[in-house]
């Protein structure tokens, strides 16, 4: 087993190019002067419904009138305190259909508070300005834990339970932390290297190992787990991806989208990316219009995205789905993939047109086919277990009690990976912090 050390981490980002750097940044950062008049804009509501819509409960009024008095590190250790991946979340965050949904401004229809731009101008700064970590460990405790997943759920797992004085070894499959912050979102939402540079800021509290090529199965067991550590945490995410479950779909030039974003994001030079000139996507969801838009912009001549249902149910957001126009991505809707043409290679799809009978999906008979040579699919995740047999999977996913213990004594999980996880860093980020509390409170009373 190898321990790499936080400055391992800091070379090894700095030795790689960074892949991102071939896209433009989705969302400018404010400057000075935009930031302080964005935030005069905030009305400082009493029981303000924004705090409300954020999965991790930030004091958005707060941290907004400390940008506006000047006192910008303090507003970052407002939102750090209860988000300590903030910087990833004010990127990557729908902010659009939570917290700014949220805010009053819309029952006027009038604009509502940048709140996303304004929790990246925070934290960005506080980075920035280094210093030492803006949160204290409390005194050791003596006791070790064990974090299986260095993905969001795993590293907010982590920092809060350093925080409350534990010793933490997170173990990872891949060789860079992060999960699908450093491998599964676009390369614009996540530029300048930022997912690395947010765990190293992370691993700032102390307190944290992470050692990385360590995949559970095998030799790394999950009763070695439990009998080495105090309580496990899991937080493994989403490993599997769903098929299409058509004829052919082994055919040359068909692969996950997710492994497509993974490729672009990790490459040193995306340019050379052997992509295609025809593409299509399948799927509404975000993973689904990362994958549309990174096309378009290296250079894809047509990029299709179809999607079998119509606009209002598709899992992205209005943003992302009008991102996804304005790049030049055709959106198809009410259609779905039913065979596969070529005979090494993909060379067209066909696809059956869709309605609603009665609330229900159903084929109306009615065909066509779209031309491509090259099928990005991204129609969900799925819950891998392996390592994970002796859990219950009721669900499909790890079945947790409101403590957020599975069905295994001293064994915690969240994040995609349970039954109640939703598709939102910012969600896995709050399983995290309070099973971390909810660990705490468990090992005071064993």
């Amino acid at each position: 087993m190898t321990l790499h050390s936080r400055k391992d981490d800091c070379a090894a980002a700095s030795a790689h190019q960074d892949a991102t750097l071939f896209f433009d940044d989705l969302h400018k950062p404010l400057t000075d002067l935009m930031a302080v008049k964005e935030a005069d804009h905030c009305l400082y509501c009493y029981d303000a419904p924004c705090i409300k819509a954020c999965p991790t409960s930030i004091d958005i009024p707060t941290f907004i009138h400390q940008i506006r008095t000047g006192n910008v590190t303090g507003s970052a250790r407002t939102i750090l305190s209860e988000n300590i991946m903030g910087g990833t979340c004010a990127r990557a965050c729908p902010t659009e259909v939570l917290c700014e949904q949220a805010c009053v401004h819309n029952l006027a229809e009038t604009k509502p508070v940048e709140i996303g731009l304004l929790q990246r101008y925070a934290t960005d700064h506080l980075m920035a300005k280094g210093g030492p970590h803006p949160f204290q460990r409390a005194v050791e405790t003596g006791r070790h834990l064990a974090v299986i997943g260095a993905g969001p759920a795993g590293l907010s797992f982590a920092h809060r339970a350093a925080m409350l004085g534990h010793r933490v070894s997170v173990y990872e499959a891949r060789s860079k932390p992060g999960g699908l912050n450093e491998y599964g979102l676009a390369a614009y939402k996540m530029v300048n290297n930022f997912a690395a540079r947010e765990v190293e800021f992370l691993l700032g509290i102390g307190g944290i190992d992470i050692m990385y090529d360590q995949p559970l199965g095998g030799v790394l067991t999950l009763n070695d787990m439990r009998l080495q550590h105090d309580a496990v945490f899991i937080g493994v995410g989403l490993g599997g991806v769903n098929d299409l479950g058509l004829e052919g779909e082994d055919k040359d030039g068909i692969t996950d989208a997710i492994d497509f974003i993974e490729q672009v994001r990790q490459s040193d030079d995306p340019s050379r990316i052997k992509l295609g000139q025809h593409i299509i996507v399948i799927g509404g969801g975000n993973t689904a219009i990362d994958a549309a838009v990174q096309s378009k912009q290296l250079g894809a001549e047509n990029v299709t995205l179809v999607y079998r249902r119509g606009e209002s149910q598709m899992g992205a957001t209005g943003f992302e789905v009008d991102l996804a126009r304005r790049n030049g991505v055709k959106v198809v809707l009410w259609s779905k993939p039913v065979a596969v043409q070529g005979v090494q290679a993909v060379t067209a799809l066909t696809f059956e047109r869709t309605q609603l009978v009665d609330g229900r999906l159903t084929g109306t008979g009615d065909s066509y086919d779209i031309a491509c040579d090259r099928v990005l699919k991204a129609i969900g995740q799925k819950f891998d277990g392996a390592g994970l047999l002796a859990l219950d999977t009721s669900y499909g996913k790890l079945t947790v009690t409101d403590d957020y213990q599975t069905s295994v004594t001293g064994v915690f999980a969240g994040g995609d990976c349970i039954a109640t996880g939703e598709d939102l860093t910012v969600q896995a980020v709050e399983d995290g912090k309070q099973a971390a509390l909810f660990v705490d409170s468990w090992l005071q009373n064993n």
